[in-house]
């Protein structure tokens, strides 16, 4: 989950290097707290924008959804938002380490100061991972170096709301999502979006979705589309069912 890292990151014995995407992309992360995972990969491969068009994303921790958009869609603009300083630091790090610092801008600053506080035009495309929960007593307190990635302080609202104002019409909003909050997402979405399309995202095909992919177009009035479920294993040996891992290689996307 990319929310907005809340914690500090600072000596460098605290940061280490994965390949993502194959080997294709590189990305520092810390090696304690929050680390990107599937759901910065499912995100970055729910992106089809084409060349020339401009790209945010709402709390980038350290930049792994937006390296890997940038792997994928050459000629894609990005620009990332995060509260936690170091964490973008990281992201900036990042951007260089992969070759994409000219057409990479990370933004200090918090969701719940709005969009508008940015002072940007608004862009063709705006995704997030948002953190899960509203309510610090619905969960145990997470590790040091995750609260900030697992607790919305201004509740899912501030966070559609982010994503409502930097898009511009007609533009595509992309997020991540606990399956049991598609009810909040539609809803909260749904004030200025629509032409919603719907991928359930299983663990296995004979268990319930943990994740939600939603996809919702400013001012679209198409009727929504509940699609075929990803499902991220099978029951043979193999790490990744064999989609879960083309998607996971960069061989595949995330089709809406």
């Amino acid at each position: 989950m990319m929310g907005q890292a809340g914690s500090t990151l600072t000596a460098a014995a605290d940061v280490a290097e994965s390949a993502l995407l194959g080997g294709r992309v590189r990305l520092r992360q810390p090696v304690k707290g929050y680390r990107a995972g599937m759901d910065a990969a499912l995100l970055a491969a729910a992106v089809d924008a084409k060349p020339g068009e401009r790209l945010i994303e709402a709390g980038c921790g350290a930049g792994a959804v937006l390296m890997q958009v940038a792997a994928r869609r050459p000629g894609v603009a990005l620009t990332g938002l995060e509260r936690d300083l170091t964490a973008a630091g990281l992201a900036r790090q990042n951007a260089v380490l992969n070759g994409v610092d000219d057409r990479t801008t990370i933004v200090s600053g918090d969701v719940a100061q709005g969009f508008r506080a940015l002072d940007l035009p608004t862009f063709d495309w705006a995704v997030s991972n948002p953190p899960f929960f509203d309510d610090p007593g619905a969960l145990r307190p997470p590790g040091p170096g995750k609260m900030g990635a697992w607790m919305a302080d201004d509740g899912l609202k501030a966070w559609t709301g982010f994503l409502l104002k930097a898009v511009r019409e007609g533009g595509k909003i992309v997020v991540i999502h606990r399956a049991d909050r598609l009810a909040d997402l539609l809803a909260l979405l749904g004030e200025k979006a629509g032409s919603f399309a719907i991928r359930p995202i299983h663990p296995y095909a004979d268990q319930p979705a943990k994740r939600v992919l939603v996809q919702a177009i400013k001012t679209g009035k198409a009727p929504l589309r509940l699609l075929p479920p990803l499902i991220l294993h099978d029951r043979t040996d193999a790490k990744h069912s064999p989609e879960a891992e083309a998607i996971l290689r960069g061989e595949a996307g995330v089709v809406f």
